[in-house]
């Protein structure tokens, strides 16, 4: 009988948190760590063991996943006080599938191979859908052979496991990702808002677009939620402004030209200034409706 691994997971959020109770339901033995005592309590009740550190965490596993909002919450797990590389040992394999800068990713893997462990950058694609049902899209940058042998953990969270490239290249993955996702977002709303205005009904405009060579997941998922006015939070207003924040930061890195991402953003940001940092990022097509003084869907009397 092969004995699998035992997995550390640090960050139990709206992601992090179903993610990790997928690896314990495929039978790994799980160890989990978070700044919020209530997701550790529900893992710990569910079959986890919990840790009072990212240090202790390493120390008591053999792999290391991490699940957090943004670059500074993931260096403060992986190299701060009681951080995860003070308790690491050589040949241990860390996986981070935060989405942080690809610059941040490459610092953090040097000083992983300083301890000699390995980091692989392996941000996912799919909200929080995908970490429910397992079909996450993970991307990877970093070494290939560490890769292959986490894989086995990873395909309890992901469908999809693509190697990228070398580190931080499932990072500037992501980044190209959430450019997609952000700039369809703005021109499905755009689209939707121009058919009301016009007169047109936009659920029939949406219906029509889905057969033809517009169609999207965005213009099916995303344009369903602007009609519906379905605002529960899946993926927060704020983490889509960081995100795109990540993409400019990779664009003046690389030396790519972003403008439609810049404008975007500042949408994002439009919103953030609103008070809506929490709640669901569909919520951009409130600020074209404002603008053209026209709503998607008739006021109820």
């Amino acid at each position: 009988m092969i004995t699998k691994p035992t997995v550390g997971f640090i960050g139990l959020g709206i992601m992090g948190r179903p993610m990790a109770l997928n690896v314990l339901r495929a039978g790994y033995p799980l160890v989990v760590y978070d700044l919020m005592a209530e997701p550790v309590q529900m893992l710990v009740e569910a079959g986890a063991q919990a840790a009072i550190s990212p240090q202790a965490l390493a120390a008591q596993v053999e792999v290391v996943l991490l699940c957090l909002p943004d670059s500074p919450d993931v260096c403060a797990a992986l190299t701060g006080p009681a951080g995860v590389l003070s308790g690491v040992r050589p040949g241990q394999i860390i996986v981070d599938m935060s989405t942080i800068s690809p610059v941040v990713a490459c610092e953090l893997a040097d000083a992983a191979a300083a301890q000699g462990a390995i980091l692989l950058d392996a941000p996912v694609s799919g909200g929080e859908v995908g970490a429910r049902t397992a079909t996450l899209s993970i991307m990877v940058g970093g070494d290939a052979a560490a890769l292959a042998q986490v894989r086995p953990i990873l395909a309890t969270m992901g469908q999809r496991i693509l190697h990228m490239g070398a580190s931080g290249a499932g990072q500037v993955t992501k980044a190209c990702n959430q450019i997609a996702i952000a700039v369809t977002m703005e021109a499905v709303a755009e689209a939707l808002v121009l058919a009301a205005k016009a007169g047109v009904d936009p659920a029939q405009v949406r219906e029509a677009l889905l057969g033809g060579y517009a169609y999207s997941k965005v213009l099916e998922g995303h344009g369903e939620r602007y009609l519906t006015r379905n605002f529960t939070p899946g993926f927060r207003t704020r983490l889509q402004y960081k995100d795109l924040n990540i993409a400019l930061e990779a664009g003046r890195a690389y030396g790519a030209t972003l403008p439609a991402t810049a404008l975007v953003q500042q949408f994002f940001g439009a919103l953030m200034a609103r008070g809506a940092a929490d709640q669901d990022h569909s919520l951009l097509v409130t600020i074209f409706e404002e603008l053209a003084n026209q709503t998607l869907t008739p006021p109820t009397t």
